[in-house]
């Protein structure tokens, strides 16, 4: 009887989980954490907003989508935690000075289409399609052609 009990609660909890990890939910700007609607306003002005998305549900992060295609991810706190701008570059002012400088002296024709950080890297891809990692210190740790 135990076994069948077991089976049974492992086919709900199965059948469960794909609804539990799709818990993506619209949501409008100003539901935006405050550091969030801040990134957007000072680095989007004038871009025109296609969807916000609340992910998850135990660890929410969101997703500000463009109607130009870019792409900026968030933590549950508002921190960006990716830019992905498809047809022109990330915002300056987001970039961090360090890899700002890195990029312009070494790669001075490149521009940073896509930009990715957690607690200990940040991951660029310039617009010659090369990747650069650097760590939390910015310095760069690894490069893909």
């Amino acid at each position: 009887m135990i076994r069948v009990l077991s089976v049974a609660l492992l086919a709900v909890i199965a059948w469960q989980a794909p609804l539990i990890a799709d818990n993506d939910k619209p949501i409008t700007v100003s539901q935006l954490p405050a550091k969030a609607q801040q990134v957007i306003n000072q680095n989007f002005k004038g871009k025109k907003i296609a969807v916000v998305v609340q992910d998850g549900m135990l660890t929410k992060s969101y997703d500000v989508m463009f109607t130009n295609g870019d792409k900026v991810e968030f933590d549950r706190n508002g921190n960006w935690t990716e830019v992905d701008c498809r047809r022109s570059a990330v915002p300056v002012a987001l970039i961090p000075s360090a890899i700002k400088t890195y990029v312009t002296q070494n790669y001075p024709d490149a521009k940073v289409m896509e930009m990715e950080k957690d607690r200990s890297e940040y991951e660029v891809k310039l617009s010659t399609g090369m990747e650069i990692t650097f760590n939390k210190n910015f310095q760069a740790i690894d490069i893909d052609f």
